[in-house]
């Protein structure tokens, strides 16, 4: 039974309204305008989520923008954009680009996997797989995409897979050359490279898994060793990183490779907060926007821990975890 339903049911036992009444009361007072900034990754189950959740809540008019998770938080810190919620395929853009100015808390909500996606009429389909990939797509005459590292998470975790392979098969050079070739296909987010597969101009494409599927798209399974995917393969991931643009025009970052999780917040000045935490409420309900993203092939993580447990309203503290301490009081490592 879904967290929500619990509630119904329990809030009778204590004296207060009956389910009836609580659910029709919270219909009536949640309106008006909710705007979202999303991950492209998330563009297919938040419009399914957007329209399951508004036969709820039919006095709220979603607007969503979907755009590379460091696009969207660009957004809210360069643009002085307003929006009630973001949905980033990174939790750590929403935790260095966004906390403490312009949100106060993260809730990690979602996991991927990186893929190699391609039609079933692409150059060389019929001979690539997990342990020829490489040297496929630095064949001349193969074309493949990735997304920009500075704007989308992905296009950071492309270049990190790439970095890992190269140690995982013992490849030296593997990273420059495949890093080098095809910067012409370099898009703002991942979704954008998927009508250049269609059309034709691209053979490969390095996505996430879920898009991929939901797109039905052929792919390669990468070895869990580079996909950023198990949690149990994170030391190995640390061993790569790369440079990106920080927090202020002309300073950098460097990002290390981690598993992948996606990470969710409403900001500080969000125009329409109440109806901002009954969507966050619905989305992270394992039977309701939770079941929904699991049909499209990602998995909910909640509940899962972050460190601003404390600050995350009342009403979503069910959907995370505080980090727990070891005894010196140092953080203790994170299980997801």
């Amino acid at each position: 039974m879904s967290k929500i339903a619990n509630l119904i049911l329990i809030l009778p036992l204590l004296g207060f309204f009956t389910p009836t009444v609580i659910a029709t009361e919270k219909i009536s007072e949640i309106s008006g305008k909710l705007i979202i900034f999303h991950a492209g990754s998330l563009a297919v189950p938040f419009k399914q989520i957007c329209e399951e959740f508004n036969s709820h809540y039919p006095k709220v008019k979603i607007v969503r923008e979907a755009a590379g998770s460091r696009i969207c938080a660009r957004k809210i810190t360069d643009l002085n954009r307003s929006c009630d919620i973001i949905a980033s395929a990174d939790y750590t853009v929403i935790d260095t680009l966004l906390i403490p100015e312009y949100t106060e808390w993260n809730i990690k909500f979602a996991s991927n996997e990186m893929v190699i996606a391609f039609r079933e009429d692409s150059r060389r389909a019929g001979d690539i797989n997990k342990d020829n990939w490489y040297d496929i797509l630095l064949e001349k005459d193969i074309a493949f995409g990735r997304s920009d590292p500075n704007s989308d998470p992905c296009g950071y975790r492309v270049v990190l897979t790439i970095k890992l392979a190269e140690k995982f098969y013992n490849r030296p050079g593997l990273a420059s050359r495949m890093l080098g070739k095809d910067r012409r296909y370099i898009r703002p987010k991942e979704v954008d490279l998927l009508a250049l597969l269609e059309v034709g101009e691209l053979d490969y494409i390095f996505i996430y898994r879920s898009v991929a599927e939901q797109h039905k798209l052929r792919i390669v399974v990468l070895p869990d060793e580079i996909n950023l995917k198990k949690a149990e393969f994170a030391d190995f991931y640390k061993s790569a990183s790369v440079r990106i643009t920080g927090k202020r025009k002309g300073t950098f970052i460097t990002k290390t490779a981690a598993p992948i999780v996606y990470g969710i917040t409403i900001p500080k000045n969000a125009p329409n907060r109440k109806a901002a935490l009954a969507f966050l409420a619905f989305l992270l309900d394992t039977d309701r926007g939770g079941a929904i993203l699991e049909k499209n092939g990602q998995t909910l993580m909640v509940p899962s821990p972050t460190e601003t447990f404390d600050r995350i309203p009342n009403s979503l503290k069910t959907f995370a975890l505080p980090i727990e301490k070891d005894r010196d009081g140092s953080i203790a490592k994170d299980k997801n």
